[in-house]
């Protein structure tokens, strides 16, 4: 998996590639605690390039939300493939992120 950062204004674009899963997700997870570590707590989870979220995946966006939420910010994802977004939807997680057509909308939306 290849993990890219953006900073737009005050918000970090992640930009993940690859799918995410058991093997994957504690890289991730470990990338982003070490972004909110720093104050970063303004993010938006580009999935583009995400083929595919296990639950070891979602785990880690919960994680995420939970951190960012709890620090006065926010988890928010762009770009979302229909395959991952049926997986976002069948386990509930569309009404616990907000979930937007494309990056410029998710990062405007912290304005």
């Amino acid at each position: 998996m290849q993990i890219t950062n953006q900073k737009m204004n005050a918000v970090v674009v992640v930009s993940p590639s690859g799918s995410i899963d058991a093997t994957t997700a504690p890289e991730l997870g470990a990338h982003i605690d070490d972004l909110v570590s720093h104050d970063d707590v303004k993010l938006v989870a580009d999935f583009a390039s995400v083929d595919y979220t296990s639950s070891a995946g979602l785990r880690v966006l919960l994680g995420a939300a939970k951190q960012t939420r709890a620090q006065g910010g926010d988890l928010r994802l762009s770009s979302v493939a229909p395959d991952v977004m049926k997986v976002l939807s069948l386990s509930g997680f569309t009404s616990i992120l907000k979930i937007f057509d494309d990056t410029d909308s998710a990062v405007a939306s912290f304005a």
